[in-house]
């Protein structure tokens, strides 16, 4: 396995599909899915708040350990306005539930649940609580947009996206 030792550098990080790192470029080899993708995911954000949005991209790669997602939706949550106090602690929020809404709680116990389906599926007073918080239609986007980061996730992950070195 080829590891990069230029941490200091992403720019020049192992990619996927280049020469350092034989794994496939997954746009590139696959653009139908790969806009397919990007299709579900623009459509899941749909009337939901670009704030909660990044809030459980970040949650959902936290628990995926995929740095390449995080780092990307840590940035977009920046240059959206989002705190660092709230970027730093969502891996924690329970422990830190005053820098969120109830609202917010809600979906983050969303995300880990449906992230983490095969632990325990999605018990019923977590879906319940999510409920309450988010008519219908708002939870069907959750929900869609959890199933989308997931995907993302996965798909960094299986071909070895570096962290740093997204094209957003």
């Amino acid at each position: 396995m080829t590891t990069n030792t230029d941490t200091a550098n992403p720019t020049t990080a192992h990619v996927a599909g280049s020469a350092e790192n034989p794994r496939l470029n997954f746009a590139k080899k696959a653009p139908k899915v790969f806009r397919a993708l990007v299709g579900f995911d623009a459509a899941a954000r749909e009337g939901l708040d670009p704030a909660l949005v990044e809030l459980i991209q970040i949650r959902a790669s936290h628990l995926n350990h995929c740095a390449y997602c995080l780092h990307m939706h840590t940035n977009g949550a920046r240059k959206a306005g989002e705190s660092e106090d709230r970027l730093h602690l969502v891996a924690v929020w329970r422990e830190a539930r005053h820098f969120y809404t109830p609202r917010e709680q809600a979906a983050l116990a969303l995300t880990e649940a449906v992230t983490l389906v095969a632990d325990a599926g999605v018990p019923d007073d977590v879906y319940s609580e999510a409920a309450t918080h988010f008519d219908e239609r708002e939870l069907a986007q959750v929900l869609s947009l959890i199933l989308t980061i997931n995907t993302w996730n996965r798909v960094a992950l299986a071909t070895r996206k570096v962290a740093g070195t997204d094209e957003r």
